[in-house]
């Protein structure tokens, strides 16, 4: 009789969920410390616009048992459970243009985006 032993498979790490750049962890900070201090940014996907989805944002006082919590670039933020699997890869950045300013999302997921980008479908 022979026994075989297999080596234990190597276990893949993960890609992280989000990622934040130094512009949106930078403005997340200035948020975090003053009129939003002690709170925590959520960011889920909502069904709505002309492609189908949207990002959501909304203050938490603290993650919820269906958060995800990303800890990126010195700061946290928390991501709905149900969206995850739409925004796995996504970076959030924080842009400042000639008439707006807000934050942004790159997200490899997207398979395209409406006219005036405020919506996606994956």
């Amino acid at each position: 009789m022979s026994t075989t032993t297999a080596a234990p498979r190597k276990v893949r790490a993960l890609p992280p969920l989000m990622s934040v750049t130094d512009a949106a962890a930078e403005r997340l900070r200035k948020l975090y410390a003053s009129g939003e201090q002690g709170k925590l940014l959520r960011i889920g996907v909502n069904t709505k616009g002309c492609s189908g989805l949207s990002y959501d944002m909304s203050w938490a006082d603290e993650p919820a048992p269906t958060d995800e919590v990303v800890n990126n670039n010195g700061v946290t933020v928390l991501v709905d459970r149900k969206a995850s699997l739409f925004l796995i890869g996504t970076t959030m950045d924080y842009e400042v243009k000639a008439l707006t300013s807000g934050f942004t999302f790159t997200n490899p997921n997207e398979k395209g985006r409406c006219g005036c980008g405020e919506s996606f479908h994956v």
